[in-house]
């Protein structure tokens, strides 16, 4: 498209950060380590996660790049990145997860396929644009539509990146109308990550971001919005990111009688310590994130030293100096939160942590009964070791 080329080849890479835990090369999938997630509340670019299924676009004129709406509306448009930033911008604040993050321990029960994140494919940023329900009106179409006039009750994005998967086409995906055109649902198309214009790694110079959904669904480098009858029928969305139960395998997968994923499960992990560690008896500090999908705050968060046969609530906090009070104004409703608590470790033992949202939805206890064969959603309870070891000075 005018302004914006997908390589077909790696020679053209961005730099990345050396502390990133490169997960795959080409396509480059990397992740900080867990300690430098609850360093700061909001990430830094250069270590929030980076999830790509091809070579990254290049920008060759910023000036002529424009996204095109089409499809079943009454007219199409093209809109320049000037246009855009006509709209009124929005800063959200907004956690965005790879639904295969922590797909390794669950790669740990059974093989599964795909990219083998840790615990660190996720990453909170205050991403700055406008609306799509705003972008939406300026092509006629009301706030709060659930479906236009000729039909469209989906919203497609389009990016210009060439992927594999797609055989060499663009990654796409889709979001119901009647998310898209609500405001509150805060979806935008953004060109801002931290106060700074988007980087190549993160979508430059346009992407969008779905607040609360897994982060598939928040296409890069976007290139075409399209109103659809029906859901994207993108590899993305009909062959991936579907959750399965432990029985299915690959001889007897039934794409087609699974929805595609949209908001993440609450989650939380253990960020302060490794999953196994050695020190000295006494206290010590356990920290780390919880998050929920659909701008669930989070309720509870209990930490467990002894395997999980008791409990004690940690502290959680967004902002320093601000209590953390879920579901209220002066949180931020779409990222995560950070926990805290000091406990006493005598011996060696397993540290457990599980988190509760607002509506009552709990971390599943055991990772083999969340098995599937893609590994996403690993949301059950995390755990760490801990092994004692008293001085001898």
């Amino acid at each position: 498209m005018p302004g914006l080329t997908a390589p077909s080849s790696y020679s053209q890479e961005p730099p990345r950060h050396p502390i990133l835990q490169i997960n795959s090369k080409e396509p480059f999938n990397a992740e900080p380590p867990r300690s430098a997630l609850v360093s700061s509340y909001v990430t830094p670019v250069d270590f929030f996660y980076k999830r790509n299924h091809g070579p990254i676009p290049t920008v060759d004129d910023i000036e002529s790049y424009y996204v095109s709406i089409c499809g079943l509306i009454e007219n199409s448009k093209d809109l320049f990145m000037r246009d855009i930033r006509m709209l009124p911008k929005y800063n959200i604040t907004a956690t965005l997860q790879c639904a295969g993050n922590r797909r390794t321990a669950m790669s740990n029960v059974r093989t599964v396929k795909g990219v083998g994140w840790d615990v660190s494919a996720i990453g909170n940023a205050v991403w700055s644009g406008a609306k799509l329900a705003d972008v939406l009106e300026l092509v006629g179409i009301p706030n709060l539509t659930s479906v236009t006039r000729s039909g469209g009750k989906h919203v497609e994005f389009v990016s210009i990146d060439k992927c594999k998967e797609e055989n060499g086409g663009p990654y796409k995906a889709s979001i119901p109308l009647s998310q898209a055109t609500n405001p509150e649902a805060d979806v935008l198309l953004a060109y801002e990550m931290n106060g700074e214009p988007l980087n190549r790694d993160h979508g430059y110079p346009l992407r969008v971001v779905v607040p609360g959904v897994i982060g598939a669904r928040s296409v890069k480098w976007l290139d075409t919005i399209n109103i659809l009858a029906e859901e994207c029928q993108g590899f993305f969305m009909q062959k991936d990111y579907k959750m399965f139960p432990p029985s299915v395998n690959w001889d007897n997968i039934n794409w087609k009688s699974r929805r595609p994923l949209m908001d993440f499960p609450v989650q939380c992990v253990i960020c302060s310590l490794e999953d196994v560690n050695v020190m000295k008896p006494g206290k010590a500090k356990v920290s780390g994130y919880a998050v929920s999908g659909g701008g669930r705050g989070i309720e509870r968060v209990d930490i467990s030293v002894d395997g999980g046969k008791n409990w004690v609530e940690a502290s959680r906090y967004q902002k320093t100096g601000i209590p953390y009070i879920a579901d209220h104004m002066s949180s931020d409703k779409w990222a995560w939160v950070f926990f805290e608590v000091i406990i006493d470790i005598p011996h060696s033992t397993q540290i457990v942590a599980k988190a509760v949202d607002t509506a009552a939805n709990v971390q599943p206890e055991s990772v083999e009964t969340i098995w599937n064969l893609r590994g996403v959603l690993n949301t059950s309870w995390h755990r760490v070791q801990v092994r004692v070891g008293h001085s001898n000075m």
